[in-house]
């Protein structure tokens, strides 16, 4: 099964009114280079941005990606090819290199509850679909209009406390302070084209469509890209301590296709109203499509950047914020009652028109490609190639 059948779609429906970069693997030169989508040509910039950290982090990066001379050009139609074939040739990389990779958790009130049930099924899926109708028909469409942190918020924690229906997941939803945590290390994030990973062991997980933000240093949101939060149900039910273990694994961290620069005709705005879609199609005959809209996050972009970086916590290279899934599938895969769960060679598609699509083709962790080219990696071929 092919992951996208006419490669332009990773492209935004706009691509050539939008201002797109991202990073390249070179393999003439054996690392990554810089690049922005300029109209036919992928075009490479790290001779003015040697990283895509300096590019963000430029006074006019919008600028800088327009019209900063290139060290080399590639057609835009064989780097998409190779990059959604596996091919040898140059293709594309997660659009980051130094940025931390952040996650808020929670942001939607349909995942958070799928959260309470992951909590009450203790990571045991055969008690989910009883657990959840007990969850949505005690507390589901009361939180729905309950903005986090608010007095009505503190009100409905008060009845839920008494009737023993209080988590530390409605904590962090309805809550003062939002979920925010390191989803994965620099440069381990992987891109469109490559291999998402499920470790082995696990039996109910998922993907999380979210949208992600670029941040710099000085809180300023420059930029939007898609992102797939791998998630390993059965083990973060089992205890909320064990969230790294449940997100963060190899290849658990998909972002891209391109981050599309906030300019004239794209910004925040437009994040805010996005209609995200998530298809998913199994070798077993297995198909899942849904839409989720940012239009029903309960915490605003802007407030969960400023949760996670500002005089409290500095990320001098900035950081990329994966925003939160409202979208946590539960039809059945398999046996009634079991839910759904990932299988080996899924097919996950990440898509809306703005910001084009990310696709990616499930395996367990321990047999993608291992992570082996960090940031000693990175300096290392930055100054071979006299960048640095």
């Amino acid at each position: 099964m092919k992951l996208l059948d006419d490669a332009r779609d990773v492209l935004p429906a706009d691509h050539d009114a939008a201002t797109l970069v991202g990073r390249l693997h070179d393999p003439d030169e054996g690392g990554p280079a810089v690049v922005a989508v300029r109209g036919d040509e992928v075009v490479d910039l790290s001779g003015a941005a040697p990283t895509l950290t300096d590019l963000l982090e430029h006074p006019e990066p919008v600028e800088l990606a327009r019209t900063a001379a290139p060290r080399k050009s590639w057609p835009l139609r064989a780097v998409l090819a190779a990059t959604l074939d596996g091919g040898p040739g140059p293709r594309l990389l997660a659009p980051a290199d130094l940025q931390v990779l952040k996650a808020a958790g929670v942001t939607f009130v349909k995942s958070m509850l799928e959260r309470v049930i992951e909590e009450r099924a203790a990571g045991d899926v055969t008690r989910s679909a009883e657990i959840r109708r007990q969850v949505e028909t005690a507390i589901g469409g009361a939180l729905a209009a309950v903005r986090p942190g608010s007095d009505e918020a503190r009100a409905v924690k008060d009845v839920l406390v008494r009737d023993g229906l209080w988590s530390q997941y409605l904590e962090v939803g309805l809550g003062p302070d939002p979920e925010i945590f390191t989803k994965a290390p620099l440069l381990s994030a992987v891109g469109a084209g490559a291999e998402i990973g499920i470790a082995e062991g696990s039996d109910w997980n998922n993907p999380e469509p979210e949208v992600a933000l670029a941040v710099r240093s000085d809180g300023r949101i420059v930029a939007a890209a898609l992102g797939n939060d791998v998630n390993l149900r059965d083990v973060e039910g089992r205890s909320a301590l064990l969230l790294p273990k449940a997100k963060d694994n190899n290849a658990s961290a998909s972002l891209g296709p391109f981050l599309r620069l906030f300019d004239d005709g794209f910004g925040l705005d437009d994040v805010r109203d996005l209609d995200v879609r998530l298809e998913v199609r199994g070798q077993d005959g297995f198909v899942l499509d849904g839409l989720s809209s940012m239009r029903e996050i309960s915490r605003d972009p802007e407030e969960l950047a400023a949760a996670a970086l500002g005089a409290h916590h500095q990320y001098p290279d900035g950081l990329i914020l994966y925003t939160g899934t409202l979208f946590a599938p539960t039809e059945d895969r398999g046996a009634p009652g079991k839910g759904f769960t990932h299988h080996v060679g899924d097919v996950v598609r990440i898509s809306t028109p703005k910001l084009g699509t990310l696709a990616n083709r499930v395996n367990r962790s321990e047999q993608c490609p291992r992570w082996t080219f960090g940031v000693r990696s990175l300096l290392a071929n930055l100054v071979h190639r006299g960048l640095l």
